[in-house]
């Protein structure tokens, strides 16, 4: 498979994957530590969303399914799969206690993304491209324009039921 494509495909699913797991698991409803609340309140104050902002927010300040897909898509290739992804999944669980984090998107994340893993290594789009494609999903949440990604990510919240009742 041509190297772009897979990794345009890797990213899309990654993307998805910690999208959709941090958003179902409840990251834009509450900050789930001091960290996420301040960053969420800075992304407001620019203009974003409360709600996205707090997404953001606590994909910094604790290991959720962004943290548990990057980390299983490099356990993945550097071990292989499934043994990596399980590893990940585990380190990702303790690490989520670690930072007193009560969820579990982290440790899902791992886990689904270990197995949309080994069912793209079927059409050839191994671990080695997730890695790059999880990058690259973090960098459209983090890394462009906190404001437009966290309307984007408030947006998302409301269609799953999901978005903050804070103020």
């Amino acid at each position: 498979m041509n190297e772009i494509l897979a990794i345009a495909i890797a990213a899309i699913l990654s993307w998805l994957n910690f999208v959709i797991i941090d958003t179902w698991m409840g990251l834009p409803e509450s900050p789930g530590v001091k960290g996420a609340d301040v960053i969420g309140r800075a992304v407001k104050k620019r203009g974003g969303d409360l709600a996205g902002g707090f997404f953001q927010g606590n994909i910094v300040c604790s290991p959720d399914a962004s943290a548990g897909t990057l980390l299983a898509s490099a356990a993945c290739f550097t071990i292989g799969t499934p043994e990596g992804g399980l590893i990940a999944a585990a380190l990702v669980y303790f690490g989520n206690r670690l930072c007193a984090d009560p969820g579990y998107a982290g440790t899902t994340g791992a886990l689904t993304i270990t197995i949309i893993i080994y069912l793209a290594s079927f059409i050839g789009i191994g671990p080695e491209y997730f890695i790059v494609g999880m990058v690259l999903a973090i960098v459209t949440i983090q890394g462009l324009h906190h404001p437009l990604a966290s309307k984007l990510l408030g947006k998302i919240a409301k269609k799953m039921g999901r978005y903050t009742e804070l103020t």
